[in-house]
């Protein structure tokens, strides 16, 4: 029997109300602890990784979130029908609901996280300031009023100032944030932060927030048991962001002075005390760049994505507070006792394609390589399938050091050493960004990315080369017997004389560009020979997975996806079509969230048309071309591929 199942509130199995990466994270905890652990799963995710390291797994819906995730009645149940006492959330999805940690206290069932009041409160961005406000914790200056008309939000936008935040009071991870820098782009910018925020949270209500200029981004950790104590465990650096979503996280934050880590520490325990704060959160700053001002932004009333780091640096189980706690008993430890060691850093490796704006990507993992000597949480193995209802976020990559300079170094090389394939990746650019002079030396603020890389990121030309010619290597390679054999084939072969490679021309098409690369092989092995001199051969320390004429490579972080074959077989091939300007199309796989004209009206470039859902964010298609709107092909709610037409625009010359 565990200490758990005799506590004051007895916890002999855990219902883990969630999914992917953090469920797998919390059931190893479980297992450690001898608690049984129940998962749930939606029909998208019948076969995950959560489930099948699971004791025991139930159905609780179908894909949607609305109706599996976030189904608390369906939580509540599986619950019940499990016989689990107690119910961890995670984060995201449930995490921060009052309502679903109500309803788990009226079931009887222990609710690992804080009290539903304190959660009601902090769960609001406009009631948390205010709460921060009367605590005497500084806050970014704006609009947390009640009146959220468009003339009044408008009117506040006009008296803060530009540039300003449009943030979802009810939001998390970025989502229903934008950026507006003139009064111009206000309604717009509106619009679509509601709406993403209506989808992602069921809540469209919004604050306006004076934009810092610069920030760091900073937070600190806490944890209390109710028994009067109350701990922090340092803080983290979370500045590297795209699109307001955290990219890097790391513990301690570099180049930050005593005199705002004294500050940031006593900030986040007033709020925590002021609240009567149990179990795990997180209390979030941003900092103006050579500040010692933290000024309050918000409380995540969870656990955090990138908890692992402050583990990583305590030596502490942060899932095994959290459910000593749930579980009625005082916290091990005092403030003097916990002590930060070296430095940890994380990197969050998410299905995106940075090289195009960050879209998300779906389809199916046929291949991962995961790095030696580094934590490697994940919610996915080889053949899982990466949907468009989930975020992309699918691992989290986590380094030790005994000071930054070497964490550092061992991130560099573990992101070498990873592979994700059959699904792009962003490992590629978190590579890129490691090996920068900015982020080796530190203390970067959240315009790092747009800074670095003004002009979007993108894979270097060397590095395409070197991996179109592994994947005609690859491919010649598992093609070397049998009618496929480009040995054996007269077709596109050629043998140059004795002392001379035997030869094989091939085409190498990947994401609509077409490469011409010579294969030779003699007695040295295999040779990818391109037109300009540039020879390419094969590394053990590539991966790779082949299906037919489709190859996958992946080396030092970078990942192609390419179909290979003879160049004379291929010769009738072609790129993807570019589509007609007056055809909108879909850039990405997704759910239609809303359509934004009607048959017939009148529209001009650049006006927005259509919004697409993706991975919990909502993506605002604009029209290319001025005309008139003919037909829609798509209704809201339809399902769509990349690539699809969505909607006709009859040009104006055409009228």
């Amino acid at each position: 029997m565990t200490t758990f199942a005799t506590a004051p509130r007895p916890i002999r199995r855990i219902l883990v109300a969630n999914r992917g990466e953090i469920a797998c994270r919390i059931m190893r905890t479980c297992r450690r602890l001898g608690v049984s652990n129940v998962a749930v799963y939606s029909d998208a995710d019948a076969n995950a990784l959560h489930v099948r390291q699971a004791d025991a797994a139930l159905r609780i819906g179908p894909p949607a979130v609305g109706a599996s995730y976030l189904n608390v009645a369906a939580m509540i149940g599986a619950a019940r029908e499990s016989g689990a006492d107690a119910v961890h959330p995670g984060y995201g999805f449930l995490s921060e609901n009052a309502a679903f940690a109500r309803a788990c206290e009226e079931a009887g069932l222990v609710f690992i996280g804080p009290s539903a009041d304190v959660i009601a409160a902090m769960g609001s961005k406009i009631e948390a300031k205010k709460l921060a406000d009367a605590a005497g914790v500084p806050t970014v200056a704006g609009y947390l009023g009640a009146d959220q008309t468009v003339e009044r939000l408008a009117n506040e936008a006009k008296r803060i100032g530009f540039p300003l935040l449009i943030k979802a009071s009810a939001g998390g991870g970025g989502r229903g944030m934008r950026r507006v820098d003139c009064m111009e782009q206000f309604a717009e910018a509106l619009q679509s932060a509601r709406a993403e925020a209506r989808s992602a949270f069921g809540d469209d209500k919004v604050l306006l927030e004076k934009l810092v200029p610069h920030p760091r981004h900073i937070e600190v950790q806490l944890i209390g048991d109710g028994k009067g104590t109350l701990l922090h465990l340092f803080e983290r650096d979370c500045s590297i962001q795209r699109k307001n979503q955290k990219v890097f996280e790391e513990s301690p934050a570099p180049h930050l002075s005593d005199v705002a880590r004294t500050k940031l520490y006593d900030r986040a325990i007033r709020l925590g005390r002021a609240i009567g704060y149990t179990s795990a959160g997180t209390v979030e700053f941003v900092m103006e760049a050579g500040s010692d001002e933290p000024l309050f932004l918000e409380m995540n009333t969870r656990l955090q994505v990138e908890h692992p780091v402050t583990e990583e640096v305590t030596g502490i189980d942060l899932i095994e507070w959290q459910i000593r706690v749930a579980a009625g008993l005082a916290l091990p430890a005092s403030q003097a006792d916990i002590r930060a060691r070296g430095h940890a850093i994380e990197a969050r490796i998410a299905t995106e394609r940075p090289d195009r704006a960050f879209q998300p990507a779906t389809g199916r993992i046929v291949g991962l390589k995961t790095p030696r000597g580094a934590r490697f949480d994940t919610g996915v193995d080889e053949g899982s399938e990466i949907s468009l209802h989930y975020d992309s976020m699918v691992a989290k990559l986590i380094v030790h050091g005994e000071d930054r300079a070497t964490a550092v170094a061992n991130l560099g090389k573990a992101l070498a050493e990873t592979a994700v394939l059959g699904v792009a990746t962003n490992i590629g650019m978190l590579r890129d960004v490691v090996a920068r002079p900015a982020f080796v030396r530190g203390g970067m603020t959240t315009d790092f990315l747009e800074a670095e890389f003004p002009g979007g990121w993108s894979p270097g030309a060397t590095s395409l080369r070197e991996l179109r010619g592994l994947a005609a290597i690859h491919w010649a390679r598992c093609n070397v017997g049998g009618d496929a054999s480009p040995w054996l084939r007269r077709s596109g072969f050629r043998v140059t004389g004795e002392r001379r490679s035997a030869q094989a021309e091939l085409l190498v098409r990947d994401d609509g560009s077409e490469t011409a690369v010579v294969i030779g092989v003699d007695a040295r092995g295999y040779r990818a020979m391109f037109a300009d001199g540039n020879d390419v051969v094969w590394h053990e320390r590539a991966a790779s997975s082949v299906q037919e004429d489709r190859i996958v490579v992946a080396l030092n972080g970078l990942t192609l996806d390419a179909h290979v074959g003879f160049a004379t077989d291929e010769a009738g091939s072609s790129a993807v079509e570019a589509a007609s300007d007056n055809i909108l199309i879909a850039p990405l796989p997704g759910i239609i969230a809303a359509l934004l004209a009607d048959a017939g009206a009148s529209v001009a470039k650049g006006d927005s048309l259509a919004q697409i859902e993706a991975m919990k964010l909502v993506h605002t298609l604009k029209a290319s071309i001025d005309g008139r709107i003919g037909r829609i092909h798509v209704a809201v709610g339809d399902t769509v591929s990349a690539g699809a037409a969505l909607i006709e625009i009859v040009p104006l010359e055409q009228e």
